[in-house]
Formats: C-alpha cells, sequence, structure tokens
C-alpha cells in the first residue's frame, strides 16, 4: 500500500492550514495525544526551539472523513515567484452529464464567493460561449493558484 501526503512550501503555515481547511472542509490536525500543542510535541522530540517558529505550530490539515490525502504547509524563507506547475481544483460543480450547465455555475459562484470571504482572490473566470465548461481560478493566500470546478 503507498501513502502520501501533499506539502505546499508557504511562508506563514498556521494562516495557510486556516485557510485551506475552510477551503476544502478538512479540519487543521490536532497535535499528537499528550501534548497541547504541535511544539510541544516537537520539543519532545529534541527539535532545537530556533526551528520551531511562531505560533502553536498548526500546521496541517486532514479530512475528517478520512478520504483525502494530509496536507503540511511547510514554511520556506523564499517566496513563490512563478506559476505554480500545479494546482488543485476543488470540485463543486457536479458531473456535466448530471447537472445542467447554469446550475454548474451557479455552484461554482458560490464556492468562489465563499473562498473570497476566507482570503482567497478570483483570477478569472474560465467560460466560452458554447464550450460546456465553466469554473473560476484563484489564488489563495500566499498566490498560490488552483481553480473551482
Amino acid at each position: 500500500m503507498v501513502s502520501y501526503q501533499l506539502v505546499i512550501d508557504c511562508a506563514a503555515p498556521e494562516r495557510m492550514a486556516r485557510f485551506w481547511a475552510g477551503a476544502l472542509r478538512y479540519t487543521v490536525e490536532p497535535p499528537p495525544d499528550g501534548f497541547d500543542t504541535w511544539w510541544d510535541y516537537w520539543r519532545s522530540l529534541g527539535v532545537p526551539e530556533e526551528e520551531l517558529g511562531k505560533g502553536d505550530g498548526s500546521d496541517s490539515i486532514v479530512d475528517p472523513e478520512g478520504y483525502g490525502p494530509r496536507i503540511w504547509f511547510q514554511q520556506v524563507p523564499e517566496g513563490k515567484v512563478v506559476k505554480n506547475r500545479f494546482h488543485l481544483d476543488v470540485k463543486v460543480g457536479g458531473k456535466r452529464e448530471d447537472v445542467p450547465l447554469e446550475t454548474r455555475k451557479a455552484r461554482v459562484d458560490a464556492e468562489a464567493e465563499r473562498l473570497v470571504q476566507v482570503g482567497a482572490s478570483i483570477v478569472r473566470v474560465l467560460s466560452q460561449p458554447g464550450v460546456d465548461h465553466y469554473a473560476v481560478a484563484m489564488v489563495d493566500p500566499e498566490g498560490n493558484e488552483f481553480d473551482v470546478v
């Protein structure tokens, strides 16, 4: 069996964890049993204080249903400077064969607006007349691209 986690480089892990937990309907991963914070856990393993950073170390999120991967937000010193080489699609519209385009558009627009309220920004609408596709290109609080489809 293969398991994996998605790792996203960022400047502010706790902020990104909160944003993406809300965006994906995940939860911020609690520290292991017996520890009040992630920093307490890492200290117990001998991680030096200067490597811990600020906040309480809540830098990962998990799918409460247990289906999606764990996502860890890794603090890095450099900022994002170019377009992502891959991105997430947040799927809320429904399948073409089951849901009419106008309904999918309404669902996508509603989710995009919800994400704007929690810190995302709209880049552009991805739609062409006569094409049965609708999406909204967005960026998270640190400028990482993703689409709502």
